[in-house]
């Protein structure tokens, strides 16, 4: 298959899944896989590099909120440093194991599922109560939530799953809850990216087909994830995290047949 029309696809997968708690690294992974986009280092770039394109979607939507509330600025980067800390000490342990073990990534993937109707039955029965808005968010809530966040370097896990589950066991509403998780994706993903570029800049430079490809796909990303991130925000104010689930159990076990069978 044509390099560009594997970058399209794959900027696709990214700005559909970026945002939504469904681990976008783990599609870009499975995807690449059965595309043939192959295992190699930029291959591994590749689907770190994307995700600033969707990252840039974020930055659009939220820049006149981001300019007006300093305080969620700072806890945004307070939040960041456990998953700055994490990525610098562990990168390549995390990237030479987890990146290449489909079946780690499956089992990390459906257990995060399982934990969402867990979460979700806690809820029904009242154990859990997220209303609070994001105005009430402390430095010491989003320290935690950055801890946690740290969990989503293991593909599968998803980083806006993560964080949209802590802050709702904190007592977040899940569209809060969700508009935070996009705005630490900022300082986030941009990071990874740009540290992934670093480590890999003799790589890309080797190619101009390359860098056309990480534009590729960089671009297709940001157009798609302006749409999935208006819709999560209008879907969560009135559904809950299940549907999630379902997908995650269901995307799960399709690629575990498929690496089988295929």
């Amino acid at each position: 298959m044509n390099d560009y029309l594997v970058a399209v696809i794959l900027g696709i997968v990214e700005g559909l899944t970026e945002f939504l708690p469904v681990s976008s690294t783990f599609h870009l992974i499975a995807a690449a896989r059965l595309l043939g986009h192959g295992e190699g280092e930029f291959a591994k770039l590749f689907e770190v590099f994307i995700q600033s394109g969707a990252v840039l979607a974020v930055l659009l939507l939220y820049w006149k909120r981001l300019k007006k509330d300093t305080a969620l600025l700072g806890k945004m980067l307070v939040a960041f440093v456990p998953t700055g800390l994490l990525g610098v000490l562990a990168y390549g342990t995390i990237k030479r194991i987890f990146f290449t073990s489909y079946f780690w990534m499956i089992g990390i993937f459906i257990l995060v599922g399982l934990a969402f109707f867990i979460f979700e039955a806690l809820v029904k029965k009242g154990t859990l109560a997220p209303r609070k808005p994001l105005i009430e968010l402390s430095y010491k809530d989003a320290l935690i939530i950055g801890l946690v966040q740290a969990l989503a370097f293991f593909p599968g896990v998803s980083r806006a799953g993560a964080v949209i589950l802590a802050m709702m066991i904190l007592g977040f509403r899940r569209d809060d809850s969700a508009a935070f998780s996009f705005l630490l994706a900022i300082p986030t993903i941009f990071s990874a990216g740009l540290y992934d570029l670093y480590k890999t800049r003799d790589l890309i430079l080797s190619s101009g087909a390359n860098v056309v490809s990480l534009v590729v796909g960089s671009l297709v990303a940001f157009l798609v994830a302006i749409v999935a991130v208006k819709w999560l925000i209008r879907y969560l104010q009135n559904h809950t995290l299940n549907i999630f689930g379902y997908y995650r159990l269901a995307a799960g076990l399709l690629f575990l047949l498929a690496i089988l069978f295929l």
